[in-house]
């Protein structure tokens, strides 16, 4: 019997919702990496992008542990001299808490052109509030 191997062209692809609320940054983004790589279907298959589309609501309400509200820095720089910015979690997350859950996704799916393929599928919101309800997205329950 030979293996099964999924193609770009027999992807079947859904919607997932997330809910952000309490949860762990770092758990959460696992999970959602998961889901973004298709690594939780049986026809998983490495060198092609056979993950579901996910959406994350309630971004701004994760959860830290320790004392990485104060501790754990961001850092961007504008390719200027003396452009390096520094922003705590803390900071972070009162400014741009969507993006603060984007980067910690964005690091555990593959480098190249086909983790910037299934990044494209990631739907961030601050609020439990989203324009994909046409998609009826599937909720997905996390541990912990």
């Amino acid at each position: 019997m030979k293996t099964y191997m999924e193609n770009s062209d027999s992807v079947e692809r859904n919607w997932y919702i997330v809910d952000a609320k309490g949860q762990t940054l770092g758990r959460l983004a696992t999970r959602v990496a998961s889901l973004l790589k298709g690594k939780h279907k049986p026809s998983y298959t490495p060198h092609v992008d056979c993950g579901d589309y996910v959406i994350v609501v309630n971004a701004k309400e994760v959860e830290l542990s320790g004392k990485k509200w104060d501790q754990k820095m961001y850092y961007s720089h504008s390719q200027h001299a003396g452009g390096l910015r520094e922003r705590t979690a803390r900071q972070m997350n009162e400014t741009r808490p969507a993006h603060m859950v984007e980067l910690a996704v964005r690091g555990m799916i593959p480098k190249g052109k086909l983790g910037r393929r299934m990044f494209k599928k990631l739907y961030v919101y601050e609020t439990d509030e989203h324009p994909h309800q046409a998609q009826q997205p599937t909720p997905v329950e996390l541990e912990g």
